[in-house]
C-alpha cells in the first residue's frame, strides 16, 4: 500500500465529536459539538502561567467556542462531516466547507464557491477571574483571522471574558478563511488558494504513510489509524519541549511522559529513527543533577514532584535503556549510544542509591505514581514498596546497558552490568519468591503485599529463573481463574478480591504490559503462548474504531475513563502487527 491507499482506508474513520482533528506538531484541537452543528477549538497546552495547577488543562474551556458556519443572513448552517486524515468536509445546504491545517498554528476553511458565507464564533484570548482583592486578566494566546475572499462584514462584539465574531465573506472560486492561534512571538504563514493548501496537506500525510512497513491486510484499518495517532499526537518544540515529541494524548495527557516516550519510540523507529531518538532525548534533556528523570515534561516545566495521594518525588519505571537498544537493533547509531550511555548510567545509579532504604540491593518505589501503575492495589497499604516488577525493569535496564557498553567497546563495564543484573535475579528469588504461593510478592516493611497481579510474575522477563519457578509462573498465566482468557492480561488477577475490570490499574488490560509479557515469553522460549498473547492483544485493539488507554478484561471494551487516541497502545499495536506480519511471511 502507498500513502494514498492509507488515506482511503481512513476515509470517514475519524469522528471529530470524539477525536480531535489536529496535525503533526500542532497544539490546536478542532472538535464538533456532539449535540448541534458547531465546532470548537481547544489548546493542547497546560498554560500553568495562568493556573499553577498542573492538571487544570483537563477542565479548561475551549479557546474558541460555538464556531458556526453561517449564510449571508447570519443564519447558522447545519452540516454533516466527512473526515480524512488531512481534510474535513462539512456538507451544508450552501455547498461544502472544507478544513485543513496550513501550519501548526493555523486552521483554514475552504469556502463554497459563489456564495456569501462565513463563520461566527466566541473567542476567549484572555484568562480572567475574580480574586478576594479584585481580579486577574492574563493573555492566553493571540489570534488572527483572515480571508482570501472579499470581506462582506466583520463584526466583533464583547462578551463576558472574550468576544463574539461574525465574519462574512463573498466567496469566489477557491477562497479560504484562516484562523490562527499563536504565542506572543510568531510568524504568520501567507494564505494561499484553498486547493493548494488541501493538496499540501494531502501530500504531507501521504509522505508520512508512504514510510510505514507493509502488514497483513487484516491489521490494515487499525494499523493505519494507529499511524495517524502517532503523527497526530506529535508536538513541535516549544519551551521545555526541546524536540519534536509525542504526547500520549493531546486530549487527556498534555505533555511528554517518561515511559510513554520509550514506548512511542518502538513505532517511530520504523518510519523515522531520528524522531524515535528524539523521544528519548526529550526526557534525558531534563535529567536532574542526582540522576533522576522527571515523570513528565511540558512546555512550561517538568513534573518531578507531586503532592497526591502523597507528597514525593515522581518518575516512571526505568525502560529507556531497553528502548534505546531496540532502536539500535532496527537502525544502528553508535553516536546515539555514546550520547545516551552516561545519562542512563547516572539514572541507574539514582535508582540504587536513593531508593534502597534497607540496603538489601533491591529497589523500592517511594511514590505510587513512579510505578506508572497509579491506583494499583499493590500500593493500598502505603509506601515505600519493594516490587519484583521494578527490580525486573532494572534487570532489563542493566542487561541493555551491558549490550550498549559492549557496542561501545567498554568490555569491563559490560561484564559489570551482566554480573549486577544476574545478582539482582538472585536477590529477587531470595526476598520476593514464595514457593507455597508460586509468586514473587511485593514487600511493604518486609511483609508480603498479598495482591495477585501480573507484576508478581514479572521476573519471568529475565529468562534466568530456575525451571520450577519458571513453570509455576507459567501455570498462573495459563490459569483462567487468574490471567488466561479471551481478554488478557488483567492487571489484577480475576480471583483476587481487589479485581475491578473497569478501574485503571485494578483489573483492565493494558497493551504495554502485554507487550512486556510477549517479550518475556519469547525470551523464555514460550513462543506459542507469546504468539497467543500477541494475537489476543491485536484482536482486542482492532475490535474498536478508536485506540484506548486500557480495556475491560471481561468484555474487551474501553471503560468510560479510558482516554482515546492513546499513544503507547497505538505504538504497541504497530510493533506487534509488524512482528506478526513478518513471521507470517516466513
Amino acid at each position: 500500500m502507498n500513502g494514498s491507499d492509507y488515506l482511503k482506508t481512513l476515509h470517514n474513520h475519524i469522528d471529530i465529536a470524539l477525536v480531535p482533528f489536529s496535525d503533526r506538531g500542532s497544539r490546536l484541537l478542532l472538535f464538533r459539538n456532539p449535540n448541534h452543528s458547531s465546532l470548537y477549538v481547544k489548546l493542547a497546552e497546560r498554560l500553568t502561567q495562568l493556573e499553577p495547577d498542573i492538571e487544570a488543562y483537563l477542565h479548561r474551556p475551549p479557546f474558541i467556542q460555538s464556531l458556526c458556519l453561517i449564510d449571508s443572513d447570519g443564519c447558522e448552517l447545519d452540516f454533516e462531516v466527512t473526515s480524512s486524515p488531512h481534510c474535513l468536509q462539512l456538507h451544508t445546504r450552501l455547498g461544502d466547507f472544507e478544513v485543513v491545517f496550513l501550519d501548526q498554528q493555523t486552521i483554514v476553511f475552504g469556502l463554497p464557491s459563489g456564495v456569501t458565507c462565513g463563520l461566527r464564533f466566541l473567542v476567549f484570548p484572555q484568562y480572567w477571574h475574580s480574586t478576594p482583592q479584585g481580579g486577574k486578566f492574563m493573555s492566553v494566546r493571540d489570534m488572527l483571522y483572515s480571508t482570501t475572499g472579499e470581506v462582506e462584514s466583520n463584526r466583533i462584539m464583547p462578551v463576558e471574558g472574550g468576544y463574539e465574531v461574525d465574519f462574512l465573506v463573498k466567496a469566489g472560486e477557491d477562497r479560504a478563511l484562516a484562523i490562527g492561534i499563536y504565542p506572543k512571538e510568531h510568524r504568520v504563514t501567507p494564505l494561499k488558494q484553498f486547493s493548494a493548501l488541501r493538496s499540501a496537506a494531502e501530500q504531507r500525510w501521504c509522505a508520512w504513510f508512504d514510510r510505514v512497513p507493509e502488514v497483513n491486510p487484516k491489521y490494515v484499518r487499525t494499523y493505519a489509524y494507529a499511524w495517524w495517532v502517532m503523527a497526530n499526537n506529535l508536538i513541535s518544540p516549544q519551551g521545555k519541549v526541546l524536540y519534536e515529541a509525542m504526547m500520549p494524548s493531546k486530549l487527556g495527557y498534555v505533555g511528554l511522559w517518561l515511559w510513554d516516550s520509550a514506548m512511542h519510540s518502538l513505532a517511530f523507529r520504523y518510519v523515522d529513527p531520528e524522531i524515535a531518538r528524539n523521544q528519548i532525548r526529550s526526557m534525558l534533556a531534563h535529567q536532574l543533577p542526582n540522576g533522576m528523570l522527571p515523570d513528565a515534561v511540558y512546555d512550561e516545566g517538568i513534573v518531578s514532584r507531586i503532592d497526591h495521594p502523597i507528597t514525593g518525588e515522581v518518575t516512571k519505571p526505568p525502560i529507556l535503556a531497553w528502548a534505546v537498544l531496540k532502536l539500535h537493533e532496527t537502525n544502528p547509531d553508535i553516536g546515539f549510544l555514546s550520547e545516551v550511555y552516561a545519562p542512563l548510567v547516572h539514572l541507574n545509579a539514582w535508582w540504587f542509591s536513593m531508593n534502597d532504604d534497607d540496603g538489601d540491593g533491591l529497589v523500592q518505589y517511594n511514590h505510587p505514581y513512579s510505578s506508572g501503575l497509579d491506583d494499583s492495589p499493590l500500593w493500598d497499604q502505603g509506601m515505600p514498596v519493594e516490587s519484583p516488577e521494578l527490580n525486573t525493569y532494572l534487570y532489563v535496564q542493566m542487561s541493555s546497558l551491558a549490550r550498549i557498553a559492549e557496542l561501545l567497546s567498554l568490555e569491563n563495564e559490560a561484564d559489570m552490568w551482566r554480573q549486577w543484573a544476574a545478582s539482582l535475579v538472585v536477590r529477587m528469588i531470595q526476598h520476593f519468591w514464595d514457593p507455597e504461593a508460586g509468586l514473587f510478592w511485593a514487600l511493604k516493611n518486609h511483609q508480603p503485599v498479598r495482591v495477585i497481579t501480573p507484576f508478581n510474575l514479572y521476573p519471568l522477563w529475565t529468562g534466568h529463573l530456575p525451571e520450577d519457578i519458571h513453570n509455576r509462573l507459567l501455570a498462573h498465566l495459563r490459569n483462567p481463574d487468574m490471567f488466561q482468557g479471551p481478554f488478557m492480561l488483567p492487571t489484577v488477577a480475576r480471583n483476587d478480591p481487589h479485581y475491578d475490570p473497569q478501574t485503571m490499574w485494578r483489573g483492565p488490560v493494558w497493551a504495554n504490559i502485554n507487550y512486556f509479557f510477549i517479550e518475556a515469553l519469547h525470551n523464555s522460549g514460550e513462543k506459542e503462548l507469546a504468539n497467543q498473547l500477541r494475537e489476543i492483544t491485536l484482536e482486542m485493539i482492532m475490535a474498536h474504531r478508536d485506540i484506548y488507554e486500557y480495556y475491560d478484561a471481561e468484555t474487551g471494551a474501553p471503560p468510560p475513563k479510558a482516554v482515546n487516541t492513546f499513544g503507547w497502545t497505538s505504538a504497541v499495536f504497530i510493533d506487534l502487527a509488524i512482528q506478526a506480519s513478518r513471521e507470517f511471511k516466513k
